[in-house]
């Protein structure tokens, strides 16, 4: 059975790209397009990995992060945050909250395709 994976994304482009991508190598992927959704999402199909911008509507990264990680149901799902805000303080908060990885917008495929794999697999 394919690995699921959550895209939580407002940026339309950036979410539709990573989701053809990660579909490209075998991965069930979903998106949602802002924090109270991928809440929902991520509580309703248990995805094996979200992928998360923190900038979201609604609810943001760094909450939604805690919010999935502090869930028995959800608490073993894995988190990348993936976000355009590059200062320290916003990786220290991402760490808090409960994220495995942070990475910088734009992002460099084959980094963020390592990742992915050492987290969950193929």
């Amino acid at each position: 059975m394919p690995k699921k994976i959550l895209i939580v994304e407002d940026e339309d482009l950036i979410a539709k790209v990573l989701a053809i991508r990660l579909e490209g190598l075998g991965y069930k992927v979903s998106v949602a397009a802002d924090g109270e959704e991928g809440l929902e999402a991520a509580r309703k199909q248990k995805p094996d990995l979200v992928i998360l911008d923190i900038g979201l509507p609604r609810i943001d990264g760094n909450t939604l992060c805690e919010l999935i990680k502090t869930s028995e149901a959800t608490k073993d799902v894995k988190v990348i945050m993936l976000t355009g805000k590059k200062l320290v303080g916003d990786m220290e908060n991402s760490f808090k909250a409960g994220a495995e990885v942070y990475v910088n917008k734009p992002y460099e495929w084959p980094r963020l395709q390592a990742h992915v794999e050492k987290l969950i697999g193929r």
